[in-house]
């Protein structure tokens, strides 16, 4: 899909995907840079838009590792599918609150999220929540970027550590949370 016509769904869409640009490429290596890909064999990522944080992670994972990516566009998941063809990149055209769905009673070893939760209606949103801390190894990280420090507050009903940094390297700039 052209740029053009990404922008054009992330604007059409934008209850849903909750951005008024894609992620750039230093907010995407600062965020990888607290997950540990070595040795991960299942990695989830909710929210993949147009692929930027989508890339980051094929980049970084290992070749025999899986990566399940969440979408609810349809429009995205097939320039998705395009860009990452790859058999261990599976592209799911689902909401992020099926997540366990997917993972067929596996844990994922890393959750990485670019999910817009503050536009998410709050009996979804918590579905995510428990669903991503239910999903996630016990030694695995739920790693979040979003736009507001108040969702803290709301991650800690379900993770009991969590450390948050702040990058001005996007627009707009966005805090990354880091849980487990």
């Amino acid at each position: 899909m052209a740029s053009l016509k990404l922008f054009k769904e992330l604007f059409t869409n934008i209850s849903t995907t909750g951005a008024v640009t894609f992620s750039s490429k230093p907010l995407v290596d600062k965020m990888l840079s607290y997950a540990n890909f070595k040795g991960a064999k299942i990695i989830v990522e909710l929210g993949g838009g147009d692929g930027s944080i989508t890339q980051g992670i094929v980049d970084r994972m290992d070749s025999d590792a899986k990566l399940l990516v969440f979408e609810i566009s349809s429009k995205f998941c097939d320039n998705l599918k395009k860009l990452f063809p790859q058999d261990n990149v599976i592209i799911i055209n689902d909401s992020a609150e099926h997540i366990d769905r997917y993972l067929n009673g596996d844990k994922a070893d890393l959750i990485l999220s670019s999910l817009p939760f503050s536009l998410i209606p709050k009996p979804v949103r918590n579905q995510i929540y428990q669903k991503s801390k239910n999903s996630v190894s016990e030694s695995g990280k739920f790693i979040q970027i979003c736009y507001s420090y108040l969702l803290k507050y709301q991650f800690a009903d379900y993770f009991p550590n969590i450390k948050t940094t702040f990058t001005l390297k996007n627009f707009p700039p966005v805090f990354i949370m880091i849980c487990n």
